[in-house]
C-alpha cells in the first residue's frame, strides 16, 4: 500500500514561489492588459477633447467636442466592464478560425514589409503626392500579403489611388496633396 503524499504548503508573500503565483495570476487574466490600454486611451481622448480650443460660436447642439467626448466615455465604460468581467472569471475564447493554425509563429516578414510600406508611403506622400504614394502603398501591401501579379497589381493600385484621391479631394472636400503628377493631369 502506498502512502499518500502531502501537498506542498501554499506560498506566502516573501517566499520564492510568491512571484510565480502572482505571475500566473496575471497570465490567467491577461485581458486586464487590454482593459488598461482601453482605459488609457479613454483618458487620453477625453483629456484631448476637453482641452481642445473651440470657437465659441456654434451652429447647433453638436459641437466639435461631442464625438471625442462620447468616444472617450465609451472607452472608459468598455474598459471598466471588461475589467469587471475578467476579475469575475470571464475569459475570451481562443480564435478557432478555419484557416488559422494557432501553433504557427507570427509571420514577422509580412508584418515588417507592411510596416515598411506604410512608413514609406507616409514619408513620400508630401513630395510625391497622394496619388503616387497611395499607389505605392496599395501595390506594396498587395506584394507584402503575397500577390505576385506584376501585370495587374500596379494598375489596380494606380486606379484605387486615383479613385481615393478623387473621392476625398474633389467630392468630399478633404484636401490631399496632389504632387507633381496632378499638375500634368
Amino acid at each position: 500500500m502506498t502512502k499518500p503524499t502531502a501537498s506542498p504548503p501554499p506560498s506566502t508573500p516573501g517566499t520564492p514561489d510568491a512571484p510565480h503565483t502572482f505571475r500566473s495570476w496575471l497570465h490567467d487574466r491577461s485581458e486586464l492588459g487590454v482593459s488598461v490600454l482601453l482605459l488609457a486611451l479613454g483618458v487620453l481622448v477625453l483629456t484631448d477633447a476637453l482641452t481642445m480650443d473651440v470657437d465659441i460660436t456654434q451652429r447647433g447642439p453638436v459641437g466639435p467636442r461631442t464625438v471625442p467626448v462620447v468616444v472617450g466615455i465609451g472607452l472608459l465604460i468598455v474598459a471598466t466592464l471588461l475589467a469587471i468581467d475578467v476579475l469575475r472569471g470571464g475569459r475570451g475564447q481562443a480564435e478557432a478560425g478555419e484557416d488559422i493554425d494557432l501553433t504557427e509563429p507570427a509571420d514577422w516578414r509580412t508584418v515588417l514589409l507592411l510596416s515598411g510600406v506604410f512608413l514609406g508611403s507616409a514619408v513620400l506622400i508630401e513630395p510625391l503626392g497622394f496619388p503616387a504614394a497611395g499607389a505605392l502603398l496599395f501595390w506594396g501591401a498587395a506584394f507584402a500579403l503575397g500577390s505576385r501579379r506584376a501585370d495587374r497589381d500596379p494598375l489596380i493600385a494606380a486606379v484605387l489611388s486615383l479613385f481615393t484621391y478623387a473621392l476625398f479631394d474633389k467630392l468630399l472636400g478633404v484636401p490631399l496633396p496632389g504632387g507633381p503628377l496632378m499638375g500634368v493631369l
